[in-house]
């Protein structure tokens, strides 16, 4: 009886079906797929967040820079400083924003009661940033830009 009960043991562990846990492969390749298309929507949002977030350090730039004019306008009453002024005084943000954008002052002569600033995108950013390219803002205050958003207010 020992004997057959080990033979019945033996043969259903010895050629019975086993069941290995695993992963087939076309388990494995649709993981994979759907890893994949996350990635490259994920990666094109944040391509699109960088260019909006140095959009925006350019748009902060432009409107710290007019500060400075308006707070040199009161002291002078003139928006044109006679002798260049340091670049120091102009504004901080310049070399934050010089890799992206070169602002500056647009027109002015000596005893200028206006002023034009603009933020114009260089490098990787004006390649990826066609929506506003160049921003602009004046004296009064009125903001622009050149790219092919609707109204200004998409890139401000």
């Amino acid at each position: 009886m020992k004997i057959s009960n080990c033979m019945k043991l033996g043969s259903i562990h010895g050629r019975g079906r086993r069941h290995i846990a695993g992963f087939t492969l076309i388990e494995l390749m649709i993981v994979v797929a759907v890893v994949a298309i996350l990635a490259t929507i994920a990666y094109a949002s944040y391509r699109d967040q960088v260019v909006k977030s140095r959009r925006a350090a350019g748009a902060a730039c432009l409107q710290e820079r007019a500060q400075y004019m308006e707070r040199y306008y009161t002291t002078w009453l003139t928006y044109n400083p006679p002798a260049p002024a340091p670049a120091a005084a102009i504004g901080q943000c310049d070399n934050e924003v010089s890799p992206h954008y070169q602002v500056s002052i647009v027109g002015g002569s000596l005893g200028a009661k206006t002023f034009t600033l603009q933020a114009v995108p260089q490098g990787a950013q004006a390649t990826a940033d066609t929506k506003c390219g160049t921003l602009t803002l004046t004296a009064k205050g009125v903001r622009g830009e050149s790219g092919t958003a609707t109204s200004a207010d998409q890139c401000w």
